[in-house]
């Protein structure tokens, strides 16, 4: 078996995989991020039968943590599969931070955070943030620290799905961009290198100044959250709350209580840029 390692913020994984092609691309496109000795997590691309290595070639996803009735995936999408593992052990294994499905951004020391359902633009927002003086912190986890309440950076591949792909195109034309990766899911996919500052400091955490609930597609408005919405809209948000159980209630708690909340719709991403900085500028 193939493999590497990586470190994203603060966690380690091993990836093994039974064909080359995956690893080598892993490698590429996380070259400027740490290869540690030891890890937390183990990710394995596995055929799902010994001739599925070369005959239609089929990868299963393994590792520590696995969905036994997820569908294999296509060998072309096999960097996906990786992706897709990456999240599943942080997400059904990771303890030490409340976990919040959302992405984040940093700016003078502060952070936005940003969650909404699939394809309310968030991962297209701080991506395009992080090019326009914001520290880019991560696209699919915010990690909330149980003792200081401080969000702590997880900047992996940006995932730009659909139309995304042809807006981050044009607007930062210096990306370094994965293979695209046809008829999946969810459409069409193509992963985002972050900046390199994100990755350079991504052991930096900053205090959430910020909660920020993103539409794509709507008439422009900005509106206030009331922190009742904003608490049951992230414990469907996260992915261990209920198991930090205590702990993860008093996180979330003081996150909600510590931070303002706001909703913004928009139709194009100058304007949620726009949107953002007009409402930082108040904090």
């Amino acid at each position: 078996m193939f493999e590497t390692t990586l470190k994203v913020g603060p966690a380690s994984f091993r990836i093994g995989s039974d064909w080359k092609e995956p690893i080598a691309l892993i490698d590429e496109l996380y070259a400027a991020y740490p290869k540690p000795s030891l890890s937390d997590f183990t990710v394995r691309m596995e055929a799902t039968k010994p001739w599925r290595r070369y005959i239609r070639p089929s990868v299963q996803i393994k590792g520590d943590y696995m969905l036994p009735d997820a569908l294999p995936l296509p060998l072309e999408q096999a960097f996906l599969a990786a992706e897709m593992g990456l999240n599943l052990q942080m997400a059904l294994g990771w303890r030490r931070h409340l976990i919040l499905h959302a992405s984040s951004a940093e700016k003078d020391g502060k952070a936005l955070i940003m969650t909404g359902e699939s394809g309310s633009g968030k991962s297209t927002l701080s991506a395009l943030l992080g090019y326009n003086g914001w520290r880019f912190m991560g696209d699919e986890f915010a990690l909330i620290d149980h003792d200081n309440g401080e969000a702590v950076p997880y900047p992996r591949m940006i995932s730009l799905k659909n139309q995304a792909i042809a807006a981050m195109e044009k607007q930062v034309p210096n990306a370094v961009l994965g293979p695209l990766i046809e008829a999946t899911p969810k459409g069409d996919i193509r992963h985002m290198v972050p900046p390199i500052d994100a990755i350079r400091n991504m052991e930096k955490s900053a205090r959430p100044a910020m909660l920020l609930f993103p539409r794509f597609g709507h008439d422009t408005e900005v509106r206030e959250v009331l922190p009742s919405e904003a608490f049951m809209r992230l414990t469907q948000a996260s992915t261990n709350y209920v198991t930090m159980g205590e702990v993860g209630f008093n996180t979330l708690t003081r996150f909600i209580d510590e931070t303002p909340v706001y909703a913004i719709d928009y139709q194009n991403s100058e304007d949620a840029i726009s949107m953002v900085n007009e409402l930082w500028s108040k904090i």
